[in-house]
């Protein structure tokens, strides 16, 4: 599947649509009104952005996602890291833990998720 890239003010409506799908456009509408000031068309312009761009559907007046948001912030985690760090997690994990020292919760969760993509 392409990438898909969207701006902030994109990714704060697709995070709207997250919390909250299915939801339907008319709720969409008061929401995006109430939270990012916006009209109905400018809602329903950006709604089918990010339908077009395959991320959501709009099946007669209820929206849902075509992609989760999990699966959509770990494709762009995974393209940070080939793009960066040539694909290297040890490497990644290195330079953001450079600056700032992990709880023993996260490094817990850490050895977790280790463990679990081991299997």
């Amino acid at each position: 599947m392409a990438e898909i890239q969207l701006g902030a003010v994109e990714t704060r409506f697709a995070d709207i649509i997250w919390q909250r799908e299915p939801v339907t456009s008319t709720e969409l509408t008061k929401l995006a009104a109430a939270e990012l000031s916006w009209k109905r068309t400018t809602m329903h312009t950006v709604l089918r952005r990010l339908c077009d761009k395959g991320l959501f559907q709009n099946n007669n007046g209820v929206v849902t996602s075509l992609l989760s948001r999990q699966e959509f912030y770990a494709r762009h985690s995974k393209k940070y890291v080939d793009e960066t760090f040539a694909g290297s997690l040890p490497a990644f994990l290195a330079a953001f833990t450079s600056e700032k020292k992990l709880t023993a919760e996260e490094i817990t969760e850490i050895r977790e998720l280790i463990d679990k993509a081991g299997e």
